[in-house]
């Protein structure tokens, strides 16, 4: 048969499955459009939470994607490099109304893996293990939230107000952060005794009670003093992450230098500091505290015990 006898011949069967399949794809994809429908305000404030661009430069920054160089002085030859990958297994938001503001407290639990490449060698000059060990990390911040408008889309009634600082870790005693300075290039001085109670202004200049997120022009020097108590006598691991976009790129690691140590009781007081300069990228980032107690890397069998406090900041071009 000719080819366009075969055409003439099959022509109206072939248009009808052709019109048939694109009704069968618009229905397709209105149905799944229809699930991203933001239909009540607990959807709306969890999607204002959960695209907020300082409250996502966060994770970036906390999971460090595996062991990373650490630049210190005084540098021990083990371990070579630390540090830890970091997966969202869970995350909740449980807000409260009164009036016309909301109130939620977002928590995310981590399934995290600290990575360790060093030697059992003293004397090596090149890391010739990789320890890894599993645990659970609970992180929590606030939100404040308010109304806006009252039209019959939920996402359009509501911003963000402001959010506090994030806090968590593996929730064990042994370690305890309990005041973070840091002093910016400007002369301010942010002094941090609970992050879930340290506010920021975001998108809402009227609330007057609280802080604004930190500028720091591009190359811009701030100097960290972390403040903790520790049960043991022993130099903690206490390091800083910082500078990770939203891809994760452009992240670094510095360790903090134990600056003094006093013992009270069977409690350890210590103080660590520790500078980092803004790189040449602007937008917001985190910097993130972790704290080990020194066995916790330096020990393959003892477990993972930290706390980590957050920060987020903004650097200006």
């Amino acid at each position: 048969m000719k080819t366009s006898e075969f055409v003439k011949k099959n022509f109206f069967p072939m248009l009808l499955l052709v019109i048939m399949s694109f009704f069968v794809g618009c229905q397709d994809d209105m149905t799944v459009q229809s699930t991203d429908e933001i239909t009540t305000d607990q959807q709306a404030l969890q999607k204002l939470a959960d695209e907020d661009s300082v409250l996502m430069s966060f994770e970036p920054n906390y999971d460090e994607g595996g062991e990373m160089d650490l630049y210190k002085v005084n540098t021990e030859i083990y371990p070579f490099k630390v540090g830890h990958k970091m997966r969202l297994v869970n995350r909740t938001i449980s807000v409260t109304f009164d009036g016309d503001t909301a109130y939620g407290l977002v928590t995310k639990t981590f399934e995290g893996v600290l990575s360790i490449k060093g030697s059992y060698d003293p004397n090596a000059t090149n890391p010739d293990t990789l320890i890894k060990k599993v645990f659970t990390s609970v992180v929590t911040r606030n939100v404040v939230f308010v109304k806006i408008a009252n039209t019959k889309f939920p996402e359009r009634n509501w911003k963000i107000a402001a959010i506090s600082l994030p806090e968590g870790g593996t929730l064990n005693p042994n370690i305890d952060i309990n005041k973070f300075t840091a002093f910016l290039p400007n002369g301010d001085t942010l002094v941090i005794n609970s992050p879930n109670d340290y506010y920021l202004v975001r998108n809402w200049g009227q609330w007057w009670r609280w802080h604004h997120v930190p500028v720091i022009n591009q190359g811009g020097e701030v100097l960290l003093r972390v403040e903790l108590n520790s049960a043991y006598a022993d130099t903690d691991f206490v390091t800083l992450t910082f500078g990770a976009d939203r891809f994760g790129m452009h992240r670094f690691k510095r360790k903090f230098e134990l600056i003094s140590s006093n013992a009270n009781g069977n409690i350890y007081e210590k103080v660590y500091e520790q500078t980092f300069v803004a790189h040449q990228f602007p937008g917001f980032f985190h910097a993130i505290i972790n704290a080990m107690p020194k066995q916790v890397v330096f020990d393959d069998s003892t477990p993972v015990e930290m706390e980590s406090w957050g920060v987020p900041y903004f650097v200006r071009p």
